[in-house]
C-alpha cells in the first residue's frame, strides 16, 4: 500500500495549540504530515524561517512529522509531493465556508485534489494565531493557547 502523505499548509503565525492539535489528529490518519509554513501572504508577527523552527520544535519526536516553508499555489505542492490530500481545521461554520470556496478552486485547479476537514476541539476552538498575537502584544499569558516552544519563542521576541 502506498505511502499516505497530507499537507497541513497554513501561515502559522504564530502555531497555536489548535494547530498542533490538528497536526496530531492529522498524524494517526495518514503515515505521514508535512505541516507547510507559507512564507508569502500575510505580514504578521515572525518571520517564516522562525516559524519553521517554532513547528519543528513543537513536533520534535513524532515520527512522520515533517515542517518546510512554501510559497505558490498550495496545488503545486500536492502534485509535485504525491500528497493524497491536504488537510484543514475548522473552527465554526464561517471557517468551513472559507475552507469550502478554498476547496472549490483548489479541485478545479487539479481535479483530485482532496481536502480533510478536521473540526476544532471545543476548548480550542476561539483560539486563532490573530487572537494569540494580540495576548501576547498586550502582555497576556499564552500557555493555554500556544505551545511552550511557542511561548518561549514570543517572550524572547518581547511584545509585538
Amino acid at each position: 500500500m502506498a505511502d499516505r502523505l497530507a499537507l497541513y499548509p497554513g501561515s502559522f503565525d504564530p502555531p497555536t495549540l489548535g494547530h498542533l492539535d490538528i497536526v496530531q489528529r492529522a498524524h494517526r490518519l495518514f503515515d505521514r504530515v508535512t505541516v507547510l509554513v507559507a512564507s508569502d501572504g500575510k505580514a504578521g508577527l515572525l518571520p517564516a524561517a522562525r516559524r519553521v523552527e517554532l513547528w519543528q520544535a513543537c513536533l520534535d519526536g513524532l515520527a512522520g512529522c515533517t515542517v518546510e516553508p512554501f510559497t505558490g499555489l498550495l496545488v503545486h505542492e500536492v502534485g509535485t509531493r504525491g500528497a493524497c490530500a491536504v488537510v484543514r481545521g475548522v473552527r465554526s461554520a464561517r471557517d468551513y465556508e472559507h475552507e469550502w470556496s478554498l476547496h472549490g478552486v483548489n479541485r478545479t485547479l487539479l481535479a483530485d485534489f482532496e481536502t480533510v476537514w478536521l473540526p476544532a476541539r471545543p476548548e480550542l476552538a476561539a483560539v486563532s494565531s490573530s487572537l494569540v498575537r494580540e495576548v501576547a502584544r498586550l502582555g497576556g499569558e499564552l500557555g493555554d493557547l500556544v505551545p511552550p516552544p511557542v511561548v518561549a519563542a514570543l517572550a524572547e521576541e518581547g511584545s509585538p
